[in-house]
């Protein structure tokens, strides 16, 4: 049995980030995380052939919160690198997201201005005035002929789901630009980890407690905890009393190549031709130099770790029939993904973290 004042179940961001800020103000904290390793999806490491990978998928930090990037620079230094992808279309490769060059290419148009681009996507786009689902949404931004060709399929393969049934905010959350802009996010802040995210949450984890391969269900009868602050699914919380939430998951399918780089690229996009959604090369964003390189092809599934929250109206209300039953419980605090079942970015994690350890420093 132990007197704790904190059990924090896992050890991504919002664990990590709670528990060294508890820590520093003397909270009594432990930390259980049912993996073998620290940093939940996050978690990177080198692989049999010296290369650096992430192993649930590629991590690209980027913020406009300089508080947060000041926060998570006391435990890393930073490599500054700026996420640019192509997509794959009839044997091209396009700027993606959507810029003015994409409809250049594609179009075989010379768009020399933001105002030339927006009027001829007046020409393209469909007039729905309130877009129900990501099919509307993209249709309404863009028009069919994008819509066809970058769109459609890859949300099909990646959610299993028809686009017309998935929420708007599926497609709306991937800019579209009028100018010649290639990078994939707009945030002022883009970096990695100079030396890896594994390496962060080391310095974050630094003289915390932490258990390994140890589930919340094992251990939730033996200790005695004031406070809990829990960051696995909530629907496995609660024993799945209203059913499964519905995750959509991901095989990886690592290839090494005995040259400096296999793509010009970190990323391609491949939304129309293969199982898989695209191929990472995370060299290019880590900066590692050596002479051989590891890609990984991504293939959606629904087998397998939870990844991505499923939007879909009937998914969204079952979460809130699970939301209810949490917040019946006094002392207990469920964040990030899966606690939450939201598409959340790693600097929104970091500050929901802040801002709950900022709430738990003002309770009596």
């Amino acid at each position: 049995m132990r007197d704790l004042d904190y059990l924090i179940v896992g050890t991504g961001f919002s664990g990590a980030v709670l528990a060294e800020r508890l820590s520093s103000i003397k909270k009594k904290v432990l930390v259980i995380e049912k993996r073998s390793h620290l940093g939940g999806n996050s978690y990177d490491y080198y692989d049999e052939h010296g290369i650096l990978v992430h192993k649930y998928g590629p991590h690209y930090f980027r913020t406009n919160d300089k508080n947060i990037f000041n926060y998570l620079s006391k435990f890393t230094k930073w490599r500054h690198y700026e996420y640019r992808v192509r997509t794959s279309v009839d044997g091209n490769l396009y700027p993606f997201p959507i810029n003015r060059d994409t409809l250049n290419q594609f179009f075989n148009t010379n768009l020399k201005t933001e105002d030339e681009a927006k009027e001829f996507l007046k020409t393209k786009i469909v007039s729905i005035k309130n877009p129900g689902n990501a099919e509307e949404q993209i249709l309404a931004t863009l028009g069919k002929e994008l819509y066809e060709k970058f769109y459609k399929n890859y949300t099909k393969k990646q959610w299993n789901i028809a686009p017309t049934k998935l929420e708007s905010s599926v497609t709306a959350r991937i800019p579209v630009r009028y100018n010649t802009d290639d990078r994939y996010f707009n945030e002022e802040i883009q970096a990695m980890p100079l030396n890896g995210y594994f390496k962060l949450f080391e310095n974050l984890l630094e003289n915390i407690e932490i258990w390994f391969n140890t589930p919340f269900n094992k251990v939730k009868n033996d200790l005695e905890y004031k406070n809990l602050i829990y960051t696995g699914p909530i629907d496995e919380f609660f024993d799945y009393k209203f059913g499964k939430l519905p995750y959509r998951s991901l095989k990886f399918v690592h290839e090494n190549y005995d040259k400096e780089f296999y793509q010009n690229w970190v990323q391609i996009n491949y939304p129309n031709d293969y199982d898989y959604t695209r191929i990472v090369e995370i060299k290019h964003a880590t900066g590692q130099n050596c002479s051989n390189t590891t890609i990984v092809k991504e293939y959606p599934s629904d087998q397998g770790k939870p990844f991505y929250p499923i939007p879909t109206k009937y998914n969204l209300a079952l979460y809130k029939n699970y939301e209810q039953e949490a917040l019946k419980l006094k002392n207990s605090y469920f964040i990030g993904r899966l606690a939450t079942y939201r598409y959340l970015n790693m600097d929104e994690v970091v500050k929901n973290a802040l801002d709950l350890f900022q709430m738990l420093q003002k309770k009596k």
